[in-house]
């Protein structure tokens, strides 16, 4: 990072105490977390490890230091197995804090060395929540062990981390997080480790993200200091690292404590003495790093929103394959509830039963001086038979959404099933999204009878003045709502035994409440039952959402991200036009 650049961190972080930055930077991590990449698409491996480090950066490292500006400078000792950073750590503090192994791995869990007065900084709000904080040594790889010491200056603080090349993968894994969580790195290496592959890989991602890097060449024979120094430095220019503090430590005796001689670490404990003394060369550090965090997870950001983009659009075409199969699936349930498709069978029988095998029709095309009394004899005595009716009209009604759901299901599943992701979808699903959900009938048949109850309330607010009279009371309401019902399943019946009883229906409805009050409620019969029988489809069309729901893909996930990307970039390039005018 420039020095203009670093200022213009600067700039941002003290703007109304790195309020506006932060803002913007907790809405970024929100924005990442709000775009995951559950399809195994090409390519998404590599977009999944980006995200959940760009996610890690800023959770550990960017929003709390940007919400803790003075809290001292966390140096994080990190490197190569055996380069010696635990006797190193040890030495600079001048006593025993961490204690070095024979075996491999050595260091398990990291250890924090800070002054006495500074232990309030390195809390969990302040530094990898997810780690415990521990008093005493342990091997647990879930804590850190918080150590206080005199001989630590104010303004810094050390911490020992576990090897980067480590044979444990927790031990790699945790070592990446804390070097991810520092503002500066003291990277220690050794003769016999400077040019291993590893250690330069994690170099690479300091330089590609501007962290503070001064290296340690450790664990070298004093004659040859010189030399691997002068080898290891234009290694370190060749990679972009060229004005990068590099400290030689001759190889030399361990007391008891595990220290080396004063004398091996002075040229290392004075630097850091000197930083320690130097607030303002502590926030460049500090400046630097963020700064360099900040360029890279919003450089990072676009192509992740891009994958999201691939995946949002992987699931709306199978989301769209659904909503075609029910819109259609709907559409036709809801044309075989008003076309007769129900009138047939037991429902067809159980209403001529009722209505008497055509007595009643005769009585209904009399004379209108004879209606009452035929009528009233065709009527007498049927309730049971009005029953039967009704319980008809809910087994057809079940029937006929059942019928409809199980091929909708089926058609989404085979549609889905052609598709790699409509494979994961359907295997991804509680239940067996070919067939139609389990409480589908049991919803259908609570449908039919609620239906049906609405019918009665329909024929007691628009019979009005004709409830008392003696043709309302030989069907009463339960009888007029039977009528109601084969009425409006067959509105729209072609010629045949169900568009008769459909005729008698509304014969039977008008001679007893009127031609405009049949109207009026069988069009409110059909509204009900039409959107009815929507609801249900609906409910089988939710089983389909469910999972691309569960992977919490949304449309406008990846446009978000960038939009905060962009907020970020904005905040920074006003900044640096600032500088630059100043400068």
């Amino acid at each position: 990072m420039t020095g203009t650049e670093a200022a213009v961190t600067a700039v941002l972080a003290d703007a109304s105490g790195g309020g506006k930055l932060l803002t913007e930077v907790v809405r970024l991590n929100g924005a990442l977390k709000a775009a995951p990449l559950p399809l195994d698409l090409p390519g998404v491996d590599a977009m999944r490890e980006s995200r959940a480090q760009l996610i890690e950066q800023l959770e550990d490292y960017v929003i709390p230091r940007l919400m803790t500006l003075d809290a001292p400078l966390l140096t994080v000792v990190g490197g190569s197995t055996g380069a010696g950073k635990s006797t190193l750590v040890n030495s600079l503090v001048g006593h025993r804090v961490t204690t070095p192994g024979v075996l491999r791995p050595t260091t398990r869990s990291p250890v924090l060395v800070h002054h006495p007065e500074e232990g309030h900084w390195f809390g969990p709000d302040r530094l990898l929540p997810d780690l415990k904080r521990v008093a005493a040594p342990t091997t647990d790889q879930d804590s850190i062990q918080l150590v206080a010491s005199d001989s630590v200056p104010r303004g810094i603080a050390i911490l020992d981390a576990p090897d980067v090349d480590s044979v444990d993968a927790r031990n790699r894994e945790l070592a990446g997080q804390l070097l991810a969580a520092a503002d500066l790195w003291l990277f220690v290496t050794s003769s016999a480790r400077y040019a291993d592959q590893v250690p330069w890989e994690y170099l690479k991602q300091a330089v590609e993200r501007s962290t503070a890097v001064a290296l340690i060449l450790d664990r070298t024979p004093a004659e040859s200091v010189s030399t691997v120094s002068a080898h290891l430095a234009r290694m370190m220019a060749s990679r972009g690292l060229k004005d990068s503090p590099l400290f030689g430590v001759a190889e030399g005796p361990v007391d008891d404590d595990g220290l080396l001689p004063a004398g091996h670490v002075a040229d290392v404990r004075g630097w850091l003495e000197a930083l320690a003394d130097d607030a303002p060369a502590r926030r460049g550090v500090v400046n630097q790093t963020v700064g360099g965090a900040v360029r890279t997870v919003t450089r990072k950001a676009y192509p992740i929103a891009d994958a999201a983009t691939a995946q949002v659009d992987a699931v709306a075409g199978l989301l769209a394959t659904a909503d075609r199969v029910y819109d259609e699936a709907t559409a036709s349930l809801q044309a075989a509830g008003r076309d007769g498709s129900m009138l047939r069978g037991e429902l067809l029988a159980r209403w001529q039963e009722f209505v008497g095998s055509g007595e009643l029709v005769r009585s209904l095309d009399a004379k209108v001086g004879f209606v009452r009394e035929r009528l009233v004899n065709a009527i007498k005595g049927k309730p049971q038979q009005a029953e039967r009716v009704a319980i008809a009209i809910e087994v057809a009604y079940e029937s006929l959404a059942a019928d409809r759901a199980e091929l909708a299901a089926a058609t989404a599943s085979a549609a889905w099933s052609g598709d790699e992701h409509g494979r994961a979808l359907l295997s991804a699903a509680t239940d067996d999204l070919s067939r139609a959900g389990r409480a589908l009938r049991t919803r259908a048949a609570g449908s039919a009878r609620d239906w049906q109850a609405e019918l009665q309330a329909l024929v007691k607010e628009g019979s009005g003045d004709v409830r008392a009279t003696a043709r309302f009371l030989a069907l009463g309401v339960r009888g007029l709502a039977i009528a109601l019902a084969v009425v409006t399943l067959g509105e729209a019946a072609p010629q045949g035994p169900a568009n008769e009883s459909v005729r008698l229906g509304r014969n039977l409805l008008e001679t007893v409440v009127g031609a405009e009050a049949t109207d009026a409620m069988v069009a409110a019969a059909g509204r009900s039952l039409e959107e009815r029988l929507g609801e249900l489809l609906a409910g089988e069309r939710e089983r389909y959402l469910a999972p691309a729901q569960e992977w919490e893909l949304t449309p406008e996930a990846p446009e978000q991200l960038r939009h905060a990307a962009r907020r970020v970039d904005d905040l920074r390039f006003a900044a640096k036009k600032e500088m630059g005018e100043r400068w």
